[in-house]
């Protein structure tokens, strides 16, 4: 069920209706059961998995939480990991590893076989709520974090629909705390979730969707297009992933607002950064504090010399990028930024003029859009062709570019330039009433007459 079908449009309502009808203390049950058929919606024998995760953490985290020391709590958070993990390992990697393997031994010469799933789908969101249940196991192993006792609440901190198939990655002492509180009725809230929604299907449907008529036919055909099309379709890219999950993160946003729940900004004008360190601080912050918290740190950060931490860095970095996709073109996309990373870190660049700062920007902006070659990529061949084209001259087809997607592509611009240390909500509430409603009214134009022509499904609902 896309946020951007009809389907959704009847489903969300009715949910918001029923959930400020009944008893604060039975809304939590509403919540699970729409979240559960939310996603069933997807693929209903596919719930098996998020009841299995579910009931696996639940149990390891009261386990853990009765045991005193480290020690005696890591059997159960290795049970944690290991069920977790391994199904994601399965469903998201099995092929991947299989087929490496496959050429790996086929150049050496030496047969391979195994067991081909033909039916076996990567089920929806399947990284997002693995990381979101295995944060709160670690937290608990940690002892930062009290093992919940109602199963029910667990349950939907896991299963919560709106940030369920690509998050935000939610932390339960954030959401499923807030889970269990009873929100009263507010048109406060009400009102911030519509413009956040209302701004969220803006940039998906009109920037996103309509940058896809560039990006896809290059990408199809990369040496057939001149360099002048093959730049545009890069940057073209760079934005139509940004617009597409920048824009789910914030319908997601919005949906839970309508209900009164406050979940974390993903996202904060992150193509603004003057530094792939800084990139990290405004792209997918959820995921990359993740990384953080669970991953490096558990590694040793930097506590443990030079060489320790440069092998850290690399390992979430290349983690990162596997985590993102079954392909080595993900992990390469995840090798650069690393590589950057550990060139700009040891370095304490000042800003103190203008000059510099575009200069730093500008690097920065092109090395992120040379990496995203390779995560859009079908292939090395594939990401070979483009980079032919990006930097050497050649081809005879050009991309043909709307004056309209030129125009909302431009407003979306200097809106992300404007929202660099804010949110939208926050920006239209401090205009006047006249302002407010010619923004929403443009907007809603824009979407009904000025939106892709095809309904793309939201490109992180495949990681």
């Amino acid at each position: 069920m896309l946020f951007n079908s009809v389907h959704f449009l009847l489903f969300f309502p009715l949910v918001v209706l029923l959930y400020y009808s009944l008893k604060p203390n039975l809304r939590w049950v509403l919540l699970l059961l729409a979240s559960y058929y939310f996603y069933a919606s997807w693929r209903a024998e596919y719930l098996i998995l998020i009841l299995f995760s579910t009931g696996i953490d639940y149990w390891c985290a009261i386990q853990m939480e009765a045991k005193a020391e480290r020690k005696d709590r890591r059997p159960f958070l290795a049970i944690s990991l290991v069920a977790n993990l391994g199904l994601l390992a399965f469903f998201k990697y099995y092929t991947f590893a299989n087929e490496s393997l496959d050429a790996l031994l086929g150049v050496a010469g030496i047969p391979y076989k195994y067991y081909r799933f033909e039916d076996l789908l990567l089920p929806v969101g399947i990284s997002f709520y693995t990381f979101q249940t295995l944060s709160y196991s670690i937290e608990v192993y940690r002892g930062e974090q009290k093992a919940e006792r109602n199963l029910g609440i667990f349950a939907l901190y896991v299963a919560f629909f709106p940030q369920l198939v690509a998050g935000p990655i939610e932390r339960f002492a954030s959401l499923g705390e807030q889970l269990k509180q009873h929100f009263a009725f507010s048109w406060s809230n009400i009102r911030t979730g519509l413009q956040l929604m209302l701004y969220g299907f803006f940039i998906k449907i009109c920037i996103a969707d309509n940058l896809a008529s560039l990006v896809d036919p290059f990408f199809a055909a990369p040496l057939n297009h001149t360099t002048l099309s093959a730049w545009i379709a890069s940057v073209a890219y760079a934005f139509q992933i940004y617009c597409d999950f920048f824009g789910y993160s914030t319908i997601a946003l919005g949906l839970a607002r309508l209900l009164g729940i406050k979940i974390m900004d993903n996202f904060r004008s992150p193509y603004w950064s003057l530094s792939v360190t800084e990139f990290w601080k405004r792209w997918h912050i959820s995921l990359s504090t993740w990384f953080r918290d669970y991953l490096y740190i558990s590694l040793g950060g930097d506590r443990k010399g030079q060489g320790a931490w440069v092998r850290n860095i690399l390992l979430v970095f290349l983690i990162s990028g596997l985590w993102h996709g079954a392909n080595w073109t993900f992990v390469v996309w995840g090798a650069i930024h690393a590589l950057l990373y550990l060139i700009e870190k040891p370095f304490k660049i000042q800003y103190p003029n203008p000059v510099v700062k575009a200069l730093m920007w500008f690097k920065t902006f092109i090395v992120v859009i040379v990496a995203w070659v390779f995560f859009r990529a079908t292939d090395f061949g594939n990401a070979a062709d483009v980079l032919t084209r990006l930097f050497s001259f050649g081809g005879t087809e050009q991309l043909s570019i709307e004056h309209s997607s030129v125009l909302l592509f431009a407003v979306f611009v200097i809106s992300d330039i404007l929202f660099y240390h804010r949110r939208f909500d926050n920006w239209i509430d401090q205009k006047n009433v006249a302002i407010r409603w010619l923004v929403y009214a443009v907007m809603i134009f824009s979407i009904l007459t000025l939106g892709g022509v095809e309904n793309h499904p939201f490109i992180y609902f495949q990681f």
